[in-house]
């Protein structure tokens, strides 16, 4: 009967050519094998034993065969990797392999097929590459959310005006401006867009880029402008059809324009940081005539447009698709290059009208003062939390906002020989409330795009 042979520190223990058991009690024709713990550079394993290995071991080749493998490592750095079974990495370990680092902690599920097929991926951890977007999204267990590179320099906090008209002077306005977002005070110049039929036009913006795209007289001309910075707008791409007064809303990485005159429920979107034309995303649930738009990270809420239905509708942003009822309005649209803001979680819009119908759109009893919401979670109708300072201002503005405060520009004032004012107004969306003055545009205007660098729809997924 073989003897076990054990080894004790400072002891040396040498086996050549020699197949025998380590820790056993056996004959001399037993192979190499370790029912417990290995610790080897250079080994194979065999039987039932748990391969260990510490920081800064280093193999060259790791060939797994079809076991069950747990490795329990802090940290370990290997040449080729061959797995032909399953391999399970422990909690809080790291699996790094070549120059190409993969990385997995806890679970790592594969994803194949398409993006439409890979239901069986459906595990929260789970990756996809989205061939419809061209993004990288993950898996949370509800709902696939985008994977973006997302740095806060610690500099954002401004918003863009562009675009817009003033009735008697005929002129349909280039002008683009902005403004500091958490101060008061009048906009400054930033330069001009490169159409001048760019009335009306719809806008969106990630924390970098701000794109206006649309306008009347009828353009499908999308320009984009960096925030940061002041100069002119520079081409981005065209629209799938001209139109004015539409909405925009955008997570980190894609931009929707939604709506438009004459009444279309066309949604295009883009990807905001490349260069090209929009392509079709869905269909709204109604025409959207100057509908409200804004965001959270994943779901876009679109609201109705100035006429007859008081709809709110909803889609989601990493997938295309038509949108879907969320609930009702308490009044209806304003008809300009409506925007709106949001905290990421609440959603607001502001201004409009009481009623469907008049002999006049710009008549002063049909016009709402007021902000209304939504909860992007919960679904249902809009909530009132607040009015504008006046109803004069209540139409023909356009909105924006960061994750505290939602600003409204400009708006159509018949009372007023100019028809527009130059009022730049703001609320709190967080505590709701009125809102109240923030200072003045360049010029008096209404139907402007406006959109910001810092508002809840950029997420850091």
């Amino acid at each position: 009967m073989a003897t076990i042979r054990r080894t004790g520190f400072g002891t040396v223990f040498e086996v050549e050519n020699e197949k025998v058991g380590i820790g056993t009690t056996g004959n001399q024709n037993n192979t190499l094998q370790v029912l417990g713990d290995i610790k080897s550079s250079d080994a194979t394993v065999i039987g039932l034993s748990t391969l260990t290995t510490y920081q800064g071991f280093v193999d060259k080749d790791a060939k797994f065969g079809k076991a069950v493998i747990d490795v329990e490592s802090k940290a370990g750095t290997l040449g080729d990797v061959v797995i032909e079974g399953d391999v399970t990495v422990s909690s809080a370990s790291t699996f790094c392999s070549s120059l190409n680092q993969l990385t997995l902690t806890d679970s790592f599920s594969v994803p194949t097929g398409n993006t439409e097929s890979r239901i069986h991926c459906q595990t929260a951890g789970s990756m996809r590459f989205n061939e419809d977007f061209g993004t990288l999204e993950f898996y949370t267990g509800d709902e696939w959310k985008i994977v973006n590179s997302f740095v806060d320099t610690g500099n954002r906090g401004r918003a863009v005006i562009a675009g817009g008209e003033n009735t008697p002077s005929g002129t349909d306005f280039k002008i683009i401006e902005y403004l500091q977002t958490s101060t008061l005070g009048n906009s400054i110049d930033f330069g001009f867009l490169t159409n001048t039929n760019m009335q009306n036009p719809l806008s969106l913006s990630n924390s970098i880029r701000a794109l206006f795209g649309g306008g009347q007289p009828t353009t499908a001309t999308i320009d984009y402008v960096t925030i940061a910075s002041t100069g002119n707008g520079i081409d981005f791409g065209d629209l799938s059809s001209g139109r004015p007064r539409g909405s925009g809303l955008a997570s980190s990485t894609r931009g929707i324009f939604v709506g438009g005159n004459p009444g279309v429920n066309i949604m295009d979107y883009v990807q905001i940081m490349t260069l090209g034309d929009a392509l079709d995303f869905g269909d709204l649930s109604f025409t959207g005539r100057g509908p409200s738009s804004t965001a959270s990270p994943t779901r876009g809420i679109i609201t109705n447009d100035y006429s007859s239905n008081l709809d709110i509708d909803s889609i989601t942003i990493a997938s295309k698709g038509n949108a879907t009822v969320f609930g009702k309005d308490i009044y209806y649209g304003g008809y300009g290059a409506n925007g709106g803001a949001s905290t990421g979680t609440r959603g607001v819009w502001m201004g409009g009208y009481s009623s469907s119908t008049g002999t006049s759109p710009t008549q002063n009893l049909r016009r709402t003062t007021a902000i209304r919401g939504v909860e992007f979670s919960s679904g249902g109708n809009a909530t009132e939390y607040g009015d504008l300072v006046s109803a004069s201002y209540a139409v023909y503005n356009s909105a924006t906002g960061t994750k505290n405060r939602g600003f409204c520009f400009g708006g159509f004032v018949p009372e007023l020989t100019i028809d527009a004012t130059n009022t730049i107004q703001f609320m709190n969306i967080q505590s709701s409330g009125d809102a109240q003055d923030f200072g003045d545009l360049t010029v008096p205007r209404y139907s402007v795009g406006s959109a910001c660098d810092s508002h809840g729809g950029l997420g850091g997924y």
